[in-house]
């Protein structure tokens, strides 16, 4: 891989001795990795399951190390939801946040969401999980990774962070900025990110992040938990936007990172090369950077709590329709699909059937696409179960189930779109594998008609 020059000079200032040990590790393969969704099975599980070779990585006790080709779309356990192919380093942030079951968290700059998917897990399915992408067609890439996991409990918005946020003011006690950066730690997992390398884009990414990390500020309940990560080397969009926001913001504080992996962040006087202007008394070691001699390919972490316990203002309570036209119908649906009793309200949304977790906040003018399970599809006079409520399924909840084999020709038909024998009871039936529902369809007459997404199907 041919480095900038500019950019090997600046790596040059900034690590000095360890510039070797930097330029050795490039010289290594790249080393992709998967993380484990435990809201559908638990890692062992899935170890247990898997046939592929894996490593555990020191950034989440879920990640792991995959150091040969693997085509994810082609694999039952992934289209079940089992795993997320995320590069392992890329975890550490949300380790560093720990979100705790019951917590409402806000991922601020959520797609393709993997890190989404990683605060769902740690949450359980309890609290709740927001997960904000500011361009459509990565929201819609974020919604459609976030059913195959099974999330129930989240909200799906494209919303600039200014208007979410205040919108949303003291209502999290956790908010993750995984900002958009210059991709320096993507250079060999992503090599056109050197096409779009330059010193203009690093301050133009910079200026974007402290503006975005001041937006996410707001919505922090006081003694809240604030973490900024980016995929990059470049101080100014690191240690220099940290020490900017800590200068507007006293009320919040830097907390010491204390993991066994990575390095310190830079002191100030190391960074006065890149940012002249830096000030404040913060002691920006505090902060984490994982580089490639890590075992990552990049990463920069900064933990912040702001101050205080008292309760903000939070924004109105969520009121559901009164008598929504599909709702007892939607109700009687689920009752007949599953035996667990449904957590929330059923709402109409256009041809959908929402059923929406509690204890929402009013919802309006936030850009919301989505929130809960998408249970029901409109059809003329009659509702039909949508996918996604039976990817948030445990077969066990399901009261009628098609079980086969992951490596069977069954389910691989199956997810190709095509019908098959189903010597079970006539309706709504779950097809499942390994102890993971996959998709679903109808039972009648000894066949199972396909309703596994056409859009999903293996081709």
């Amino acid at each position: 891989m041919q480095l900038p020059p500019l950019f090997l000079s600046r790596m040059q200032t900034l690590l000095g001795e360890e510039l070797a040990a930097f330029l050795a590790a490039y010289e290594r393969p790249l080393r992709r990795g998967l993380r484990v969704n435990t809201l559908k099975l638990p890692t062992a599980a899935f170890r247990s399951l898997s046939a592929l070779p894996l490593e555990p990585a020191p950034f989440s006790p879920d990640s792991f190390y995959l150091d040969i080709p693997h085509k994810a779309g082609s694999d039952p356990l992934h289209h079940a939801g089992a795993y997320y192919m995320q590069e392992p380093s890329a975890c550490s942030a949300v380790s560093v946040l720990a979100p705790q079951p019951g917590e409402r968290v806000l991922d601020l700059c959520a797609a393709p969401g993997g890190k989404s998917g990683q605060i769902a897990a740690a949450l359980q399915n309890t609290g709740l999980l927001w997960s904000n992408e500011y361009v459509p067609a990565r929201a819609h890439i974020l919604q459609q990774n976030l059913e195959r996991l099974g999330v129930r409990r989240g909200v799906v918005s494209c919303s600039d962070t200014g208007r979410l946020c205040a919108g949303l003011a003291g209502w999290f006690d956790a908010v993750l900025v995984d900002a958009p950066c210059s991709g320096e730690g993507m250079f060999r997992k992503e090599p056109q990110a050197l096409d779009g390398w330059s010193l203009d884009n690093i301050h133009l990414c910079a200026a974007r992040q402290q503006e975005i990390l001041q937006n996410a500020a707001a919505a922090v309940r006081p003694g809240g938990r604030l973490v900024y990560s980016t995929c990059t080397f470049a101080p100014e969009e690191n240690e220099g936007v940290i020490a900017a926001f800590l200068q507007q913001n006293p009320d919040f504080s830097l907390q010491r990172i204390a993991v066994p992996w990575g390095c310190s962040g830079f002191p100030a006087q190391a960074l006065r090369a890149f940012v002249p202007a830096i000030a404040g008394t913060a002691d920006l070691t505090a902060c984490r950077r994982i580089l490639p001699q890590h075992g990552g390919e990049g990463h920069f972490i900064a933990l912040l709590r702001r101050d205080g316990n008292a309760a903000a203002p939070l924004p109105a309570t969520y009121e559901p329709p009164k008598n929504d036209p599909h709702s007892a119908a939607a109700a009687d649906l689920y009752a007949g699909c599953f035996r667990q009793p449904p957590e929330g309200v059923f709402v109409t949304h256009g041809e959908l059937v929402r059923l929406l977790p509690p204890e929402l906040p009013a919802l309006t003018g936030l850009g919301v696409l989505s929130a809960g399970i998408a249970t029901a599809q409109v059809c003329k006079n009659r509702l039909e179960p949508c996918h996604a409520a039976f990817m948030a399924a445990a077969p066990a909840d399901c009261h009628r189930v098609l079980v086969l084999p992951p490596d069977s020709q069954e389910l691989a038909a199956f997810l190709h779109g095509a019908e098959l024998p189903c010597a079970g009871e006539n309706g709504w039936t779950a097809v499942t594998t390994a102890g993971l529902t996959t998709g679903f369809g109808k039972c009648a007459g000894g066949r199972l008609k396909n309703r596994y997404p056409k859009g999903l199907r293996l081709l």
